[in-house]
């Protein structure tokens, strides 16, 4: 005869193996850090560029990319000024396209927010300051919150531009107020799960990661004046380093590795400014600078950690360098591109200059080695969108086009 516990502990086995695993795409790959886990990728490139799969024209403004679903995939575009959310389906064709409202039309104009796409739902966040979850099948909204206006922040120079992060049931964000600096929001309705103080400074521009630091999971980002951490559980606000940037933009994302993170902005007249390394304490309470290179300043680009070394580009020049991870030390510096994204896939790095040009490269602690370019063909204005590599597939959003290339091996 069956005992109880037994039988019980069939049922929630039974009930475990049905359960299918979510699939997350967001910003910069699964793990934020521009890593894509694709395999079985193109060594080289035709000079023309690998096969353009298929394109779509007429976006609208913007510099975000897509959100991949199981077999859909999302972006957002500014026609006029009101923001749309466009579904294609992989082959390129348009399922269906939603106006959200207003976006961001003053200055450097289109939507700025990369889809977090969980399952079937889809967020992102508009350069006004409101979230929003629609069904990624059906396109209905399901709900939207107005940050600035919930959370008594302001809107910041060139419009809120983070790509949300979700873990489990939480959905994260940084609308800046003072008194509300970073919320957590419940990912299946909007509402609230905790509110912090953070450094009660505002928002920057930066999409926020997730850190596991030995028993402590934390929420890593950086507002106008500093790089914060606070508990992903309850929002107890730990430690604050001091980071400067003249318009107070830090758009990119930190990467932890090993109880390190590091973070990286663009030029400051301050000491506090440019790429640092810092260094958590055992339980990820506390923080201390434990290095500091000011003359490498990347604004918005990225930057690539990988085998104990750091890939990126100075902001506005034609030199891309490689760091050492454990010392800062400059290894080498070369001007083969002009500065832009980086991504990084199957053992090869994907740079996107701001001057249009795709390019396919290896490198690692002695060289940095260009093996195949092209110009982007379509699109409009600044080339700052970071490329999406899935399913053999680089997706490149340049302003009101999405291109999307084949890059598998035959």
């Amino acid at each position: 005869m069956i005992t109880k516990n037994i039988f019980y502990l069939f049922i929630a086995i039974l009930l475990f193996s049905c359960i299918e695993s979510v699939e997350i795409s967001q910003w910069r790959g699964p793990n934020r850090d521009g890593k894509y886990p694709e395999k079985d990728l193109l060594r080289q490139w035709p000079e023309t560029g690998p096969d353009l799969l298929w394109f779509f024209e007429g976006l609208g403004e913007g510099h975000g990319n897509v959100g991949i679903g199981k077999d859909k995939l999302f972006v957002c575009g500014m026609p006029d000024t009101i923001g749309v959310l466009y579904s294609f389906n992989l082959n390129g064709d348009l399922l269906w396209k939603k106006e959200y409202g207003l976006e961001w039309y003053k200055n450097y104009t289109g939507s700025r927010s990369t889809p977090t796409v969980v399952g079937d739902l889809v967020y992102f966040e508009s350069g006004q300051g409101v979230v929003f979850c629609y069904d990624g099948n059906s396109g209905d909204l399901i709900w939207s919150v107005d940050l600035l206006r919930k959370f008594n922040a302001e809107n910041i120079q060139w419009g809120m531009a983070e790509s949300l992060l979700v873990d489990g049931n939480t959905i994260y964000c940084t609308p800046g107020g003072p008194e509300n600096n970073v919320v957590a929001l419940n990912r299946f309705n909007g509402e609230t799960i905790w509110t912090s103080i953070g450094n009660r400074q505002p928002s920057a521009y930066c999409s926020p990661i997730l850190v596991e630091h030995n028993n402590t999971r934390l929420i890593v980002t950086m507002t106008a004046e500093s790089i914060i951490g606070l508990d992903a559980g309850t929002g107890e606000f730990y430690w604050s380093i001091e980071q400067q940037q003249g318009n107070k933009i830090h758009a990119n994302s930190p990467v932890y590795h090993k109880g390190k993170i590091l973070c990286s902005s663009s030029s400051s007249k301050s000491k506090h400014g440019g790429t640092v390394q810092i260094q958590l304490s055992d339980d990820g309470k506390k923080a201390d600078v434990r290095w500091r290179r000011e003359k490498i300043t990347n604004l918005m680009s990225g930057f690539i950690l990988n085998d104990g070394f750091i890939f990126g580009s100075l902001y506005n020049k034609s030199d891309w360098y490689c760091l050492n991870w454990e010392t800062g030390e400059t290894e080498y510096s070369s001007k083969a591109l002009y500065s832009g994204v980086i991504v990084y896939a199957d053992g090869l790095f994907y740079c996107y200059s701001h001057r249009g040009e795709m390019a396919l490269a290896e490198a690692d602690h002695k060289e940095f080695h260009l093996i195949s370019s092209f110009n982007v063909p379509l699109g409009t204005k600044q080339h700052w969108a970071h490329p999406v590599i899935n399913n053999g597939r680089l997706y490149i959003r340049h302003g009101n086009a999405l291109m999307a290339y084949d890059i598998a091996q035959k």
